[in-house]
């Protein structure tokens, strides 16, 4: 199972197990980690899951579509380079040691 890490904005980190077909924020929802709140269930009709990609990471994941743009745009502080939604980040063995930081706070 991949193994997901996820920095709160004050450096805490938390590592957890999500089940491959799951999404990255449905495995810090399911791990009760905060600073993911998903206040649209995954619907990326909001960017209220919106983390920073550790940057080894940017390239290594699949390409934003034109709904993930727009909804990163109502993010806050997002990073042209490392801000994604974490609904939209499917996870598959190929995620196993992803690393992401939530930003300061949602909105």
């Amino acid at each position: 199972m991949p193994k997901i890490t996820y920095v709160e904005h004050g450096g805490k980190e938390h590592v957890v197990d999500v089940p491959v077909g799951l999404t990255v924020m449905e495995g810090a929802r399911d791990n009760g980690i905060p600073g993911i709140e998903a206040d649209c269930g995954g619907a990326c009709a909001c960017s209220t899951c919106h983390v920073y990609v550790d940057p080894e990471w940017v390239g290594k994941l699949p390409e934003k579509d034109a709904m993930e743009e727009d909804m990163l745009d109502f993010a806050y502080e997002p990073d042209p380079e490392r801000s994604r939604l974490t609904c939209q980040l499917k996870v598959t063995e190929e995620l196993d040691g992803l690393k992401v930081q939530m930003p300061e706070k949602q909105i």
